[in-house]
């Protein structure tokens, strides 16, 4: 009985494992003065279209001191997997209502002059899965 229990209890851990989300860091740098065109796309628009295409928001901030405040975005997204990250992005450069929008934000000129991004596995310590 001992060793059936052991059986299944690695097979649920594993199991658990198999279900651990990955976690996307993005980091936009803009062009002087477009800061905020950025956060107004981002909450009229990107946030939604983003949670149609199953990319789960978890945070969006700026830092606090200059000269990073006045021009840089870091938000968090989260997938179930690597291959649906690859999935939701690509439908979602596709997507019509965000090309739409990108194109009247970016009237006056493009709003971000660089993209970081780090894709992130939650530790085992940690209380964010």
């Amino acid at each position: 009985m001992t060793r059936r229990l052991l059986g299944l209890f690695v097979l649920l851990s594993g199991m658990a494992f198999a279900q651990t989300h990955v976690y996307e860091l993005r980091t936009y740098t803009c062009f002087e003065g477009k800061l905020e065109d950025l956060k107004k796309r981002f909450r009229d628009h990107t946030i939604r279209i983003f949670q149609r295409h199953g990319m789960e928001s978890i945070g969006y901030w700026v830092p606090q001191d200059a000269p990073l405040s006045q021009n840089t975005l870091v938000y968090l997204l989260r997938y179930p997997d690597r291959a649906a990250r690859e999935k939701a992005w690509e439908d979602f450069r596709k997507d019509p209502e965000w090309i739409a929008a990108r194109d009247a934000s970016e009237a006056n000129g493009k709003l971000v002059e660089k993209v970081d991004s780090v894709m992130l596995t939650a530790t085992d310590y940690s209380p964010m899965k």
